[in-house]
């Protein structure tokens, strides 16, 4: 099993296009993926998203996502130990990719995606 590692951050936007101009600014790259449904930029081996949904989805600010080889696993450890599901898993984006999502004690989210 592999250790969990952070590679992905999403963030909740409202203006999808304007925040698409100003991480691409930061970023200094175009997208690498871009849809009306979610914008992706690489930065460096980080995956970063916006979402013109995430707001909807109860989101306030960016959220990490650790990979996970086991994420039904993964949730299931979360929540015995103190988490509090956020988001069931579902799939994402296709191509076998998962996501599900906890709250910690604090109220914070933490992302989970499992990539195969």
């Amino acid at each position: 099993m592999n250790t969990p590692t952070v590679k992905t951050v999403i963030y909740p936007v409202t203006d999808l296009a304007a925040a698409k101009a100003v991480f691409g600014a930061l970023a200094g790259s175009a997208p690498v993926m871009d849809e009306p449904y979610y914008v992706q930029f690489h930065v460096d081996d980080v995956e970063v998203g916006l979402d013109p949904n995430g707001a909807r989805q109860g989101l306030t600010g960016p959220v990490a996502y650790w990979h996970v080889d086991d994420i039904d696993a993964s949730l299931a450890a979360l929540v015995e130990a103190g988490a509090t599901v956020h988001k069931e898993v579902n799939d994402f984006g296709g191509g076998g990719r998962k996501v599900a999502s906890v709250t910690d004690p604090a109220g914070n989210v933490v992302g989970l995606i499992q990539t195969s």
